[in-house]
């Protein structure tokens, strides 16, 4: 499952492919690790039209999950949106589009160690977005920070196309490049958008960046 990604494009790319009315981002940054727990751009809908926002990557976990433990790391990748957990979240008003320039799935090494293999769009363009969700929830994210409030977001997955299965074979994140994909996603009736949840065609993606040691997150956030 996808727990690295990097979003290094133009933030006017970002408005404009995904017709943001409102940006509330200020100067945003390159990101090249954007982890679990962390803050990254999302658009969702507004009352004023779509908007660019920040939020923490991680939705709530169900609690089933979460017996015992004092802190919520969050899932960021959803596999089963007909759950009943995640449901709540699925109309429009909680459906966002993540953007990135390129997402790493873990190679595991002949000695036991694992790095990350970087995936982006093979035709040469630099943006496409997840298909994700948002919420607001309070739970304790970090244990010194104590209980907050929180903006989060996860995206879906499916199954893994040729280029990722050669690396993760059990799943890939679900990723949009047209545009009427992202208006389907963010503005269509669930059973509609969720035909949505395909790997993208063989030849799609290709391996891109220098893949080096994995030293990051050794304890992914499971995928729900």
């Amino acid at each position: 499952m996808c727990n690295l990604y990097a979003m290094t494009g133009n933030q006017q790319a970002i408005r404009e492919a995904a017709r943001v009315m409102t940006d509330r981002t200020g100067n945003l940054c390159p990101l090249p690790e954007i982890w679990p727990n962390t803050m990254a751009p999302i658009v969702r809908n507004a009352p004023d039209g779509r908007e660019l926002v920040m939020a923490r990557w991680g939705m709530p976990t169900p609690p089933g999950y979460l017996k015992g433990h004092r802190v919520d790391r969050g899932v960021t990748n959803i596999r089963n949106p007909t759950s009943t957990w995640w449901k709540r979240w699925e109309g429009v008003a909680h459906r966002c589009l993540v953007p990135l320039t390129s997402f790493s799935e873990p190679e595991r090494l002949p000695d036991g160690t694992s790095r990350p293999v970087w995936f982006a769009r093979s035709d040469g363009e630099p943006l496409a977005f997840f298909a994700g969700i948002w919420c607001q929830w309070t739970s304790v994210r970090k244990l010194a920070d104590g209980e907050t409030t929180d903006d989060l977001f996860g995206f879906l997955t499916t199954a893994a196309n040729r280029e990722v299965g050669a690396i993760h074979p059990k799943a890939m994140p679900v990723i949009l490049t047209r545009p009427e994909e992202l208006d389907l996603w963010i503005n269509a009736p669930l059973a509609e958008a969720l035909r949505l949840q395909r790997p993208l065609p063989n030849n799609a993606l290709a391996i891109t960046k220098e893949t080096v040691i994995y030293t990051g997150n050794t304890k992914p956030n499971h995928s729900v």
